[in-house]
């Protein structure tokens, strides 16, 4: 859970702590008092696209820090210490996002600097902001079909991810099969042209390295007689002229010479000595002894010299044509073999392509029935527990369906898949189409949500689908930015109901501007501004009781300064605790993650 949130220099508010309580809390204020910065903190918490038209005038950056608690969740865990994080004694972990006046932003997890999508990652793990783009985003088919598989859970997840897989292979193959038909022309051109290249290359027959080695081989053979020179004059400084020659002793004559010397010496410090010289003896014998080996073997060979250069010039043909030496050569015929095994355009080659295409599609289409077997499933239970979170938002007679449909395929559509007898588009989520239709009341058809609804009227079913949909999810804290609008009177009061009953199992941060809303917060937040020195400031305060009192009233069309104003929020505060104490009081703030559905089916609907 978010146990606070500290925002600096974001919008009007220069700088405020919010204390959330574990269950139900609401923030009020008038408008333009900044309540929206504080949904626009959590985007940015949450890894949201930085602005920095949102920093606040005259300050250098935008901050805004949340410290979790209890962060226990298994993927969580996982993504905090995959970012060199640790968590605390008590399970919390601190995340941080600062936005500059240049645009730059910065995200900080446990102390540590991380890229901005490791908050998001980890925010999709722990809370959901839900607002009024919701309502429009609901309106969408692919909305639509995310909510079935959201309520669904595993039972849809484990089928599309096998679909998927399948689908993948599927249409690669689909593909290379259309790429091989509609090109076979141009492929057959240039499989020539590569069967060319290689038969070029084989009838050479290079060796890795080989060009290196005959450039060296016709060095020596071009130079022997300068080789000859300095490998004799070598050998005979190594050597001497002739064993015994007090005129040329070479090397060694010169070192046995002192070795005699050094052993017949009175003073043991030189004897000492002699052994090293010893050393130094067999070392430079072994040398004169190469040296002799490289000059028998150093005879001028004219026919080897041209054997070599004739031998280089064949290897200079192909990097010329095909790379810049032998080994780039060879690395092309390797990827011209390759690319020849897949410009295969015989009769044989495509049927056989086909056919795997077809056992391709048969096992896809048996993975797209599956899932939509589950999607159906899901769909009856989903509309029911819908509908039943109406009942209770003061739409007693409203009634959710949730079709489910196979989306027929286009003319001309590459992925086509047959299904049961049909042709149908095999996109990347299945092949079923899913709508959410609305039946206002008994006789009325059922229509599209967004056609059937009114705004206020669409705001309750956005809510009730969000209370299916948490007891289904494993995020404990939901933030609900103004998703009662378009909605008063005992509408109202039955979203605060249910605010508060939800909080019994998550964390509830909620924005709004209804007082009826705001009476069931376990805490009350108001975000005020004020003007100094020409300058708009606002601020967050938790609200004492009495306190709450007097904003329900100025909620109340601006009652807060008569006695009637403040009984009537006293009335409101009154008959909201009642209710929580009747139906057993929020702020749990914790659950499992885990049977989220069984919950669905056995909460109280009314």
């Amino acid at each position: 859970m978010l146990a606070e949130m500290r925002i600096q220099g974001l919008g009007v508010i220069e700088d405020a702590l919010l204390e959330l309580h574990p269950g139900f809390t609401v923030v009020t204020g008038e408008t333009g008092a900044g309540k929206t910065m504080v949904v626009s903190g959590l985007h940015l918490l949450s890894g949201g696209r930085s602005e920095a038209s949102k920093v606040r005038v005259g300050s250098p950056k935008a901050v805004v820090e949340g410290r979790f608690e209890r962060v226990t969740g298994e993927q969580a865990t996982d993504i905090i210490s995959g970012a060199g994080a640790d968590i605390d004694e008590d399970g919390g972990v601190i995340a941080l996002r600062s936005v500059g006046s240049d645009g730059r932003s910065r995200a900080h997890l446990g102390g540590r600097s991380v890229p901005v999508g490791v908050l998001a990652d980890l925010a999709e793990q722990l809370l959901a902001v839900h607002g009024q783009n919701d309502q429009l985003r609901l309106m969408r088919p692919a909305e639509q079909r995310a909510v079935i598989d959201r309520f669904a859970g595993d039972a849809v997840a484990t089928p599309l991810s096998e679909y998927r897989e399948v689908r993948a292979e599927w249409q690669t193959v689909v593909a290379e099969l259309a790429e091989r038909a509609n090109r076979s022309r141009e492929l057959a051109q240039q499989a020539d042209l590569l069967r060319h290249g290689l038969g070029e290359i084989e009838a050479v027959e290079p060796v890795a390295g080989e060009d290196a080695e005959l450039t060296e081989q016709i060095k020596r053979l071009a130079a022997v007689d300068e080789l000859r020179a300095s490998a004799g004059a070598a050998q005979l400084a190594v050597s001497g002229a002739a064993e015994g020659d007090p005129d040329a002793p070479g090397a060694l004559g010169l070192i046995g010479e002192a070795r005699r010397r050094l052993g017949v010496a009175e003073d043991q410090v030189l004897r000492d000595l002699e052994p090293r010289l010893a050393e130094a003896a067999v070392l430079i014998s072994e040398v004169g002894v190469e040296l002799g080996n490289y000059l028998e073997g150093l005879d001028a060979d004219p026919e080897r010299l041209q054997q070599v250069l004739a031998r280089q010039a064949e290897l200079k043909k192909l990097t010329r044509k095909y790379a810049a030496d032998v080994d780039g050569v060879l690395a092309w015929a390797e990827d011209a073999r390759q690319r020849l095994s897949t410009m295969d355009t015989s009769e044989e080659a495509l049927a056989e392509l086909a056919a795997r295409r077809d056992q391709l599609a048969t096992t896809l289409a048996t993975h797209a029935t599956r899932v939509s077997e589950a999607r159906v499933r899901a769909a009856a239970e989903l509309a029911g527990a819908i509908t039943a979170e109406l009942a209770g938002l003061a739409m007693g007679q409203a009634e959710i369906d949730v079709t489910v449909r196979s989306r027929p395929a286009d003319e001309g559509d590459h992925y086509a898949l047959p299904v049961e007898g049909e042709l149908v588009h095999a996109g990347p989520d299945g092949v079923d189409e899913v709508e959410l239709l609305l039946r206002a009341h008994s006789g009325a058809p059922a229509l599209p949500v967004h056609k059937a609804a009114s705004g206020g009227e669409l705001s309750r079913v956005m809510l009730a689908i969000e209370v299916v949909l948490a007891h289904a999810d494993t995020v404990q804290t939901l933030v609900f930015d103004e998703v009662d609008a378009g909605v008063g009177g005992r509408a109202a009061v039955e979203i605060g109901r249910r605010l508060a009953r939800l909080a019994r199992s998550h964390q509830v941060l909620v924005v709004t501007h209804l007082p009826q809303v705001a009476a069931f917060a376990d805490r009350h937040l108001v975000v005020d501004k004020g003007t100094a020195e020409g300058i708009t400031r606002s601020g967050v305060t938790v609200l004492a009781q009495s306190e709450r009192v007097l904003e329900l009233a100025r909620m109340l069309a601006g009652m807060d300064g008569t006695e009637t104003g403040r009984a009537h929020a006293e009335e409101l505060l009154a008959s909201a605790e009642a209710d929580k104490s009747a139906n057993g009081r929020s702020g749990a703030g914790g659950r499992s993650g885990k049977g989220g559905k069984k919950r669905v089916r056995g909460r109280d609907a009314t």
